[in-house]
């Protein structure tokens, strides 16, 4: 007779795991959709060449080989999984050219994500190398607390920890050696 009550109770407890299991598979499966959901790009684009203006002026031009718009998340931002070409205009129509791997912009902050081999270079020559750098596009500005290498006509400097104008006119580091030929 005890036997039997404890078949019976090891079936019934078999029986409750087994449903639980499913159960909790389905409500998984449930939470897997809606997260999922959430985060699918309400736009996409393949090979996109993006132009932006003022007042008839061309200010950039953006290059990506692939682009998602995230603008129905609660924090909506456009990911460029494929990383970006970009080409900054000044005032005079020089020209900063800017390359990474991966970017995100974030649309309430006007701010620039750029990650992976990022490069800066211009027309006179400065390149700029770092693994991630934030551009404010209002102020025109880049930053980064990461390591950096900036090769200029003069000399060679390291460092890390920057911020700096889009044209390189004002630089200022945190930490920075190497050489850079004096004018005197």
């Amino acid at each position: 007779m005890q036997l039997m009550f404890k078949k019976s109770l090891l079936f019934s407890l078999t029986a409750i795991v087994v449903f639980l299991l499913f159960s909790c598979e389905s409500n998984f499966k449930e939470v897997q959709k809606s997260t999922f959901a959430e985060f699918t790009p309400s736009g996409e684009a393949d090979s996109i060449n993006i132009k932006y203006t003022d007042s008839g002026r061309i200010k950039s031009i953006l290059i990506s080989d692939k682009m998602l718009d995230y603008a129905t998340v609660e924090f909506p931002f456009t990911e460029f999984p494929k990383g970006v070409n970009v080409t900054l205009y000044d005032e005079n129509g020089k020209r900063t050219f800017v390359t990474s791997k991966y970017a995100v912009t974030f649309k309430n902050t006007d701010l620039i994500d750029l990650q992976g081999s990022v490069k800066i270079t211009n027309e006179t020559g400065q390149l700029f190398e770092t693994e991630q750098l934030y551009f404010d596009q209002k102020n025109e500005w880049f930053y980064t607390e990461k390591r950096y290498k900036f090769t200029d006509p003069k000399g060679v400097s390291f460092g890390e920890g920057v911020d700096f104008s889009k044209d390189f006119k004002i630089i200022n580091s945190q930490s920075v050696s190497g050489e850079v030929e004096n004018d005197n």
